[in-house]
């Protein structure tokens, strides 16, 4: 007899190992729920929802043991023991990736679906590394080794139970069964298999049809009058006001003014609500921060995964561009990486006079805490608003100034954060909260101790402003990104849900407003006001997304707002007071509840519509024509030679790579090559200073110091604190004998970096040159001569 034959694996041991995969799914599944319960977001595990999820999880299993059976037998006929083989890694495999998007969705609440195409592989390690991505880790490879043991065991376990097993029907009608029963079971994120959501929704992302069918070339453009509803509320003054925007990280309205739901820990901007023009029922129009900047300040279209994730932005117009065309000078600024998300192609491409992120800020102000892995998303939000404060401004030019914060963002680690975790606990032993809310704000001390952080932090900047020049010409919005994701919400608009303060000197009166309007609505408002007195040089046409903001003070939505809830999905729409979300038809109602609701149907239609023109408008360049951009599209040009040799060697899709790429070939002196790759890499992230200081140093290589000293001395503006420009530019003053301009920058790199002492050698060369050249040099602080002595030996 054949010993291949006797040893091959049969249906009996495929029965087993799909019986110990659903063991594992439904242990993953109880994982779920402990999860959420303790986290305060579920009332209790077991429930008609946990029982959903058990039969979606056997209708999963159902569809792997139907789709594996037939390798299974192939490679069992073949050899013995490989189709088993192959089935267990498989579903090993399957697992792991399983209890990965559990282990997301209980910490984000929604799960990953096709959102996960929006995002580059930098991005991603951002975020992870961002959000304690060494405990990930190590927590990750101590579930995955408990997981596949716990695989194992339940198959040796199996053996002793499969004699009942075996008296069922054929396997495969039995599987069939069950998975066309779960069919029939109402399926909701928290409930449904978080494997087959993911890939449900990436095979309806890709096979989305957003047919433009219309004959109108530009479908957004219309006439430019937006009704100027705010100018009653203003005493504007004879000179343009400044214009400055807050956009908070996470502040949802659950958090902000009178009756929210996770109240108290915001007292300066609930103060702030009774003193301006405050809408409590505000949207933004994205659930996450990719959108608010193309949506608040351009009332943009989304494109198919954010607007600044487009690969060629079409032509615009934003209020950046709008008041810089009109005399403003324009900044933004913010704590982290300007890279992230392409922030800072997108305000390249609007010619924003002045950027301030992480890389800007020197040596006088303390990051945000490291977390385990030590990493740090960047400067603080009091970091910030105090860097910004010390940078000079202008008092004869008007100023657009646009903050984002980072503080109340993963990993949750405020500065004085005891402090502020025992103000948490104070407002707590206050009381007023239900058992509920109390439990879910003790499990999240850390969050709620940041939003106190940053609320006191916004406090010192609206007051530190008042010694600005033209404080009393001032206009401030307020408004969060979107709703902070770890906490529960109290339904699907929730997500979106944020508050708009609008204070000013120059208010009239206060007003609070309780109807609908979104991010999308306060660009065209604001240029309606500017307008109204002013007379702006304005195109004649505009393409926003929004129009006039509703400042009517009762409840009521009758707008038509398109919700993005992640990168790549696009699944909320809301016409009137019907809400259209993933398939369900709900009604709007007062504090931005929802209930179900018959009829409807036409707003998914209206959906559909949007989505083709959003597609049609960003891939084609049809917002607006040529003749009404303020500033058309500058995009680098390459030859198609130049773009075929680009696209053989950097796939464009990481700018770290491409540096590393351009500087392997600088150090071969393939110089040309190498700028032309550093001009290919600064095309699509602008803000990668190791690129523009490598293209400082090529050019310098070649000969053209000048240009070099050009690169590199705005390498030093962006960043005056990172060395390896100073480092550079001390090589290019040298190879150029420029002795006086090496001096000189002995004094910037110590005022400015904090790692002088690793360049000691560069200026102790600067200052012997200079002094055998007969210059005069000052004489260094007894310190600092001794400090750089000691780091050149």
């Amino acid at each position: 007899m054949n010993t291949s034959q006797i040893d091959r694996y049969s249906l009996k041991q495929y029965t087993r190992l799909m019986i110990s995969f659903f063991g594992c799914l439904f242990v993953l599944t109880l994982f779920q729920y402990g999860m959420l319960y303790y986290k305060g977001v579920i009332d209790t595990i077991f429930s008609v929802s946990f029982l959903k999820a058990i039969v979606h999880q056997i209708g999963f299993t159902a569809l792997m043991g139907i789709v594996m059976v037939f390798p299974f037998n192939f490679w069992e006929n073949l050899r013995s023991k490989y189709g088993f083989n192959l089935v267990f890694v498989l579903l090993s495999f399957i697992l792991i990736f399983e209890a990965l998007l559990t282990a997301y969705y209980c910490t984000t609440l929604v799960p990953l679906g096709s959102d996960i195409l929006g995002y580059s592989y930098a991005d991603i390690k951002i975020t992870i590394a961002n959000s304690g991505g060494f405990m990930i880790s190590v927590y990750l490879l101590i579930g995955i080794a408990i997981l596949i043991s716990l695989f194992l065991i339940l198959y040796r376990i199996t053996s002793k139970v499969y004699h009942r097993i075996s008296k069922m029907y054929p396997f495969t009608i039995v599987l069939f069964s069950l998975f066309m029963a779960s069919l029939f079971t109402d399926g909701k994120p928290i409930n449904q298999n978080k494997v087959q959501y993911l890939a449900v929704n990436l095979y309806n992302s890709s096979t989305e049809d957003n047919s433009y069918t219309s004959t109108e070339e530009y479908p957004l453009v219309e006439s430019a009058n937006i009704e100027n509803v705010l100018g009653e509320y203003f005493e504007l003054k004879e000179e343009k006001p400044n214009i400055v925007f807050i956009m908070v990280e996470g502040l949802g309205r659950d958090f902000v003014g009178k009756g929210a739901e996770y109240g108290g820990f915001t007292p300066y901007l609930d103060s702030l609500t009774t003193k301006s023009l405050y809408w409590e029922n505000f949207l933004s129009n994205t659930g996450r921060t990719f959108g608010v900047l193309p949506s608040l300040l351009g009332s943009l279209p989304f494109g198919k995964s954010g607007f600044m994730e487009l690969e060629e932005y079409p032509n615009k117009l934003t209020l950046f561009s709008v008041l810089k065309n009109n005399g403003y000078h324009t900044s933004f600024y913010q704590g982290t990486n300007s890279s992230f998300d392409k922030v800072d192609r997108f305000l390249k491409s609007e010619n924003v006079d002045f950027v301030l992120d992480k890389s800007g800020f020197g040596n006088k102000y303390q990051q945000q805490a490291e977390d385990a892995a030590g990493s740090s998303w960047g400067f603080p939000d009091l970091e910030l608003f105090k860097k910004s404060i010390s940078l000079e401004r202008g008092e004869n030019q008007p100023r657009l100034e646009v903050y984002m914060t980072i503080s109340t963002h993963e990993p949750f680690i405020p500065p004085s954060q005891d402090l502020y975790e025992a103000k948490v606990e104070n407002i707590l032993l206050k009381g007023g909260f239900d058992s509920r809310v109390e439990k879910i704000i003790e499990k999240n001390d850390n969050v709620f101790a940041t939003l106190l952080y940053t609320d006191s932090s916004i406090k010192w900047f609206m007051e530190s402003y008042k010694t600005q020049p033209n404080y009393e010409n001032t206009i401030f919005i307020i408004t969060g990104d979107h709703r902070l994701i770890p906490i529960p919400q109290r339904n699907t608009i929730s997500r979106f849900h944020v508050p708009l303060i609008m204070y000013s000197p120059m208010l009239k009166t206060t007003r609070k407003m309780s109807s609908v309007s979104s991010h999308f609505d306060v660009t065209p408002s604001i240029l309606a006001l500017l307008n109204g007195s002013y007379e702006l040089k304005m195109p004649k046409k505009v393409a926003w997304m929004g129009g006039a903001i509703d400042m009517q003070t009762a409840f009521r939505s009758t707008k038509n707002i398109p919700l993005m809830r992640n990168k790549n999905e696009l699944k909320e729409y809301i016409s009137g007071e019907t809400l259209y979300t993933d398939g369900d038809i709900m009604q709007l109602e007062e504090n931005m509840d929802i209930s179900s609701t018959f009829g409807g149907g036409s707003v998914q239609k209206t959906l559909e519509r949007f989505k083709s023109v959003n597609h049609y408008v960003t891939t084609e360049n049809k917002i607006i024509p040529d003749s009404l951009a303020i500033f058309t599209i500058q995009k680098e040009k390459f030859t198609d030679s130049e773009t075929v040799w680009l696209n053989s060697v950097y796939d464009g899709k990481d700018s770290d790579k491409g540096y590393f790429v351009a500087r392997d070939l600088a150090w071969n002196k393939k110089w040309d090559k190498a700028l032309l790759l550093c001009r290919y890499n600064l095309s699509g992230a602008p803000s990668h200073i190791d690129t523009k200081i490598l293209m400082g140093r090529v050019y310098s290589w070649k000969g053209n110091h000048d240009k070099a000293a050009e690169i590199l001395q705005e390498c030093i503006s962006i960043n005056p604190n990172y060395i390896d420009s100073y480092a550079a530019l001390f090589d290019v003053y040298y190879w150029s004998d420029k002795l006086r301009e090496g001096l000189d920058l002995i004094d910037k790199v110590q005022e400015n970096s904090s790692s002088a002492n690793e360049i000691a050698d560069k200026i102790s060369r600067a200052r012997t040159i200079a002094r055998n050249a007969g210059i005069k040099i000052h004489k260094p602080e007894k310190k600092e001569t001794e400090k750089t002595l000691a780091s050149v030996k």
